[in-house]
């Protein structure tokens, strides 16, 4: 039976201060979990490992999958967003015996959470923080890397290789030490139509596809979503004209999903401070537990930019936790400090 989402209460919407989407672009883990405990400390709930090494670049290391597949032809292709390999099935290729490989989400996230054990029993992570581990939907690297007249052979075959790596992280990795969130961005291109899909209602197809996402993650991990509209080149691949489809989705999963939702992280463009793209979230739906959190911290304005759009956001929500509006990733690394104080500022200055 699906559990009732309740109207929140604004005044009561619960916020941990910091949440980091994912990506940090230093050497490794261990220095990943060293620079952010060391400058934000008990200010976060959640830590990831970073995303380092050949994650950097969100799903970019997945076209090596798809790459070291037989059962695929590509070509590359230029979206007018990026450029990137796209693969279809060869000729007489049985789509219904298709198996991908481990995808290595998985194994990334045992070695760094190894780490995160031995510094966590070292002190050096707060007892309370959970380890965070990023994965892409599952539509994410199809849609990405795939040919719509593929896609509808290959999602199947490449969820399961997915939920295959998240059983195994479960099972490895403590409950009550781990957090799973969810990267929501190539869903945004559909939902705004600037990405092909094989999707023939691609808002349905959407928003049953995440809840179904969400209820394969095992009830006491936390869990949460980031949902985005894309960083590469510092560029959305669609600029959005409010907070509306981040709203509309942000309900349909607390409505739906059978389990906890512990957080939702929506993004916050540098360039808006104004009412109008704030102002569906007066309509969220959210249970009171769950934290929500804005990505408004952008390096370009820094503290008063950020206070602008607290100061708008409030107007329609009054709490919430503050993070940017995508992971670190594609920032240069000697800039993270400077970064993560930012955020330590904002969060003593503004969330009391």
């Amino acid at each position: 039976m699906r559990r009732k989402s309740r109207t929140f209460d604004k005044a009561a919407i619960t916020s941990n201060g910091i949440h980091l989407v994912g990506s940090v672009p230093l050497e490794d883990s261990g220095a990943v979990f060293g620079c952010v405990c060391g400058l934000l400390g008990e200010r976060i709930t959640r830590l990831p490992d970073g995303e380092t090494g050949a994650r950097t670049n969100w799903i970019a290391w997945q076209a090596q999958v798809f790459a070291g597949m037989p059962q695929f032809e590509s070509e590359i292709v230029a979206s007018g967003y990026i450029k990137r390999p796209k693969y279809r099935l060869k000729p007489g290729v049985d789509a219904a015996a298709l198996r991908f490989p481990a995808l290595g989400y998985a194994a990334a996230a045992k070695a760094s959470y190894a780490e995160f054990a031995r510094q966590k029993a070292a002190g050096d992570i707060p007892a309370r923080v959970r380890f965070q581990v990023c994965l892409p939907t599952p539509l994410a690297p199809v849609h990405s890397y795939v040919f719509p007249e593929s896609m509808a052979a290959i999602e199947g075959p490449y969820e399961r290789a997915l939920l295959d790596d998240l059983a195994d992280i479960a099972q490895s990795i403590p409950h009550g030490e781990l957090a799973i969130q969810w990267d929501a961005a190539i869903e945004f291109a559909l939902l705004e139509g600037v990405m092909p899909t094989c999707y023939d209602e691609p808002e349905a197809a959407i928003l049953e596809r995440l809840v179904r996402w969400g209820d394969a993650v095992p009830g006491d991990i936390d869990m949460g979503y980031h949902l985005c509209y894309g960083d590469s080149g510092h560029k959305h691949f669609k600029d959005p004209v409010d907070a509306g489809k981040l709203v509309m989705v942000a309900n349909h999963l607390a409505a739906h999903l059978a389990r906890p939702l512990n957080w939702l992280h929506l993004p916050v463009p540098r360039a808006r401070d104004d009412d109008a793209y704030f102002a569906p979230l007066a309509a969220l739906t959210l249970a009171s537990a769950t934290e929500l959190y804005l990505g408004l911290i952008h390096t370009t304005d820094g503290l008063e930019g950020a206070r602008r759009r607290i100061a708008a956001a409030r107007k329609f929500c009054e709490r919430f936790g503050i993070g940017t509006e995508c992971g670190f990733g594609r920032r240069p690394p000697e800039s993270i400090p400077a970064l993560l104080e930012l955020h330590a500022a904002l969060s003593g200055q503004i969330l009391k």
